[in-house]
């Protein structure tokens, strides 16, 4: 009989993210305007914004900075107890992380640096969005009345971070918070390259991709999800008629299956539209290896995929002793 590691079911879902920009009123714009996120308040510095389908007051937090990235991203736990059980297991991994009392939306959190170099947090305590009379849905079950602006992004969907050493980081986010291994990249005779995981039943919360450069921390992308494959189409005219560079999509991935589309927001980072993937029931679902692309293409139907899309990343990295130019 083999013997399995007990599942850990203590993270819920991504949370929340901090995205940094050079141009905060640009970026809020971008979001609101564009991509349909609802601006729902302001600290110094900092715009907080959520989708339509969160139930949670915020899910984004714009920071202005001098470069963009990600500032932190936060995973929620199911409990109070499962947040103290995955933080007893960051510290007995070795984990030094700090207690803060919390931010906008939410309570006290656990903040750590990941392998990667990337600041995370957990949390439980949350402010849940309370509609107005103007944005009180017909539906109980709905957070709020649905009123699409833009591109009308739903909710958090996942987040794509670069690392030095994709395989350690995914051990990382297995051992000590729970996450599952769907999916991973391992070109022949190449270490691997891509993971894609996820702590309950979706495609992925959380992929991990090579750094190609001699640096970490960096972001490759933030997703949020749309309800239909043709909302995915209608963003790709709205961002053409509003002048927005659209670098890839709209098309289907290999991995996760889900339909795409990437752009940049004018700060620089870059943003998905997503929708779809495979949803994952069984319990012993075994973690699918690809040594290549499928049939050689880079996405299911075979639209190439652009080189920025490899070497596009925030912040960007500039070598030692390189001039930057603006």
């Amino acid at each position: 009989m083999i013997d399995h590691p007990e599942p850990v079911y203590d993270i819920a879902q991504l949370g929340h993210t901090e995205l940094h920009t050079p141009d905060l009123a640009a970026s809020v714009a971008f979001f609101t305007e564009i991509y349909g996120l609802t601006l729902v308040g302001e600290t110094p510095g900092a715009a907080h914004l959520r989708a339509w389908n969160d139930d949670v007051l915020s899910s984004l937090t714009l920071t202005a900075h001098d470069e963009p990235g990600l500032g932190h991203l936060a995973w929620r736990a199911t409990s109070p107890q499962a947040l103290h059980r995955r933080v007893a297991a960051l510290e007995e991994h070795g984990v030094r992380g700090w207690w803060h009392d919390g931010d906008f939306g939410h309570g006290a959190a656990y903040r750590f640096v990941g392998v990667g170099g990337h600041l995370q947090e957990i949390y439980f305590d949350t402010e849940k969005y309370v509609p107005t009379p103007d944005t009180t849905p017909a539906l109980p079950n709905q957070p709020q009345k649905f009123a699409p602006r833009g591109a009308a992004a739903a909710h958090i969907d996942h987040i794509n971070l670069l690392v030095p050493d994709v395989a350690a980081a995914s051990r990382f986010q297995q051992e000590t918070l729970g996450f599952k291994l769907r999916e991973r990249l391992v070109p022949a005779g190449r270490d691997e390259v891509g993971a894609w995981l996820s702590v309950m039943t979706k495609a992925h919360d959380l992929a991990l991709t090579k750094e190609p450069a001699p640096t970490q921390g960096r972001l490759h992308h933030l997703a949020y999800s749309v309800p239909e494959t043709s909302d995915v189409i209608r963003a790709a005219d709205i961002f053409l008629e509003n002048d927005v560079f659209i670098e890839f999509g709209p098309a289907k991935h290999s991995r996760t299956q889900g339909f795409f589309l990437y752009v940049y927001e004018p700060g620089g980072n870059r943003i998905e539209v997503f929708t779809g993937g495979i949803h994952i029931f069984s319990p012993d679902f075994e973690t699918v290896t690809w040594d290549t692309e499928s049939q050689g293409r880079g996405t299911a139907w075979g639209m190439p995929v652009p080189e920025s899309f490899h070497s596009h990343a925030t912040p960007p990295y500039v070598p030692a002793g390189a001039e930057v130019t603006a």
